[in-house]
């Protein structure tokens, strides 16, 4: 009976413990398009020493061309592969919340830079990225991969 009850409550600790390590944006995640519904792009976000980073890992939409660059990009992304681009930079986690800001995204279709929010939501299975400059702004809801 003793190694039931172990065994029982080792496998809730690690469905807790598992759970808990997902409400964070560290993964692979697959963004949708807005107007069109389809995955545009499989992006890996990081953590290092607190900071989170983010780079398009592959892009999925149907009109992307092998080998594209940013050309819109204004500072050292500029000219660079978009594949492997990194969009996000310089995000942390708010005290007390999970919800990671005072970071920046970058449109790579414009070259333009917004102020970044991210949240995990549904336990981290989604995560709402939101891209704002002043007080407007967009939210995409982007799908864990893993």
């Amino acid at each position: 009976m003793t190694a039931v009850r172990y065994a029982m409550t080792t496998a809730v600790l690690m469905a807790v413990t598992s759970a808990f390590a997902q409400v964070s944006p560290v993964g692979l995640w697959r963004n949708i398009d807005d107007k069109t519904g389809e995955a545009k792009a499989e992006l890996r976000i990081v953590e290092d020493a607190g900071v989170i980073s983010g780079k398009i890992v592959r892009r999925l939409s149907k009109d992307a061309k092998p080998g594209a660059t940013c050309t819109e990009c204004k500072d050292d992304r500029k000219e660079q592969p978009i594949d492997g681009l990194e969009i996000i930079r310089g995000a942390k986690k708010a005290e007390g919340k999970d919800v990671w800001e005072d970071g920046k995204i970058l449109d790579p279709e414009n070259g333009r830079e917004y102020r970044l929010r991210l949240t995990p939501i549904e336990g981290g299975k989604r995560l709402e990225v939101r891209g704002s400059i002043g007080p407007f702004g967009r939210t995409q809801t982007w799908v864990r991969v893993n």
